[in-house]
């Protein structure tokens, strides 16, 4: 018979064995607690939308029957892209994309809506104010345009960080929405087969993504190099603009988007690649520690260029412009979705986002997934 003494050894043995287990199981939830709560946490909310009508290269060919666009699609590296009906307008596109994202949020939680466009339905009011009634959000909500083209997501990005670190804002609805097909020309082959239209939608709270430090720039001097030149207060729309010719071929009107390719490339590849090396030594890293490199689409030979010229592994960069073509604002925001829907880029990687364009403007940020 054991004796008293053996008989509480054991019961603490068990005790103790009891204890660890119990411990081992409490360690296990919240371990698992922590995993969806990081998976929660880090979820990236956006979503974009594209018009219904799209225009291949083949059609394009039909108005333009002497274009080459075999060689276009080999150099640019754009097969078509998706244009907006004639009533259809930027604030369409930015209603659908907003609407798809909020099939996942809570629309009462939004606090703030930062509206990206160049292409307003109106002089004023303002688009975002016309959206926050669209979309039924609280009347308490905060809502603005700004007014950017190419580098307008990254400063999307930095106008909703300074609400969220001011406290002004807990939930910014991000929206950029773009129809450069309604600046166009008829006749402006190049730019016709550059640009499409669409728009995206990026919840940001101070629980999603992290966004990272900012490296922004302006450069004023350049600013008729892509310009629409008549329609506002300074030169106003004229009934009949004198078209003219340009590049080889192309006919545009100061009713309508000009833009001087050659020197649009010499900016482009001038300031660019120092911005990508400012804004890694800002954040604390260096560019092989960066995941994955998303630049604004604007086409496939100048971001090849900048690649091999800031010496980016092919592997971590984006090319994603064959079907959308070069949609502004919006570039940078549909090829993140598409990557994040792809698998390229997922939870905890470290994405540089570089914009430029129109302005002439540059801004570029990391952000953690």
């Amino acid at each position: 018979m054991p004796n008293v003494s053996t008989l509480k050894q054991k019961k603490l043995k068990q005790n103790k064995l009891s204890r660890n287990h119990f411990c081992l199981v409490q360690r296990s939830y919240i371990c698992i607690y922590l995993l969806i709560l990081m998976s929660i946490s880090w979820t990236m909310n956006l979503e974009y939308h594209l018009p219904e009508i799209k225009l291949s290269n083949k059609q394009l060919k039909e108005v333009f029957p002497d274009w080459d666009y075999q060689s276009f699609e080999q150099k640019v590296g754009i097969h078509s892209r998706f244009i907006a009906a004639k009533n259809e307008t930027a604030l369409d596109l930015a209603e659908k994309a907003s609407l798809s994202l909020l099939e996942k949020i809570d629309r009462n939680e939004i606090d703030f809506v930062l509206l990206c466009t160049q292409s307003p339905d109106y002089f004023l009011p303002t688009s975002a104010c016309i959206l926050q009634q669209r979309l039924g959000l609280s009347k308490k909500c905060g809502a603005l345009d700004f007014n950017l083209g190419c580098s307008g997501y990254v400063y999307g990005l930095a106008l909703a960080k300074g609400l969220l670190s001011a406290n002004i804002a807990s939930q910014v609805l991000l929206i950029v929405a773009e129809t450069y097909s309604k600046h166009l020309h008829p006749g402006d082959r190049v730019n016709r087969a550059i640009f499409g239209d669409a728009a995206a939608a990026t919840l940001v709270t101070k629980d999603s993504f992290k966004i990272g430090e900012f490296v922004l720039g302006t450069d004023g001097n350049g600013y008729q190099d892509l310009i629409v030149k008549n329609g506002g207060f300074k030169n106003k729309s004229l009934i009949e603009a004198n078209d003219y010719e340009y590049g080889t071929g192309n006919i545009t009107s100061d009713n309508h988007l000009y833009m001087n390719g050659s020197s649009i490339y010499s900016f482009t590849i001038a300031n660019i690649p120092d911005l990508v090396s400012h804004t890694a030594v800002k954040n604390s890293i260096t560019l092989d520690e960066v995941d994955y490199f998303i630049f604004h689409q604007a086409n496939q030979f100048m971001l090849e260029y900048l690649r091999k010229k800031i010496k980016i592994d092919p592997a971590k960069f984006c090319i994603d412009m064959a079907e959308t073509g070069n949609t502004a604002s919006a570039t940078i925001p549909i090829a993140l979705k598409n990557a994040l829907t792809n698998g390229v880029i997922n939870t905890g990687d470290k994405v540089m986002l570089v914009g430029f364009g129109v302005g002439l403007s540059w801004g570029a940020t990391i952000i953690t997934i």
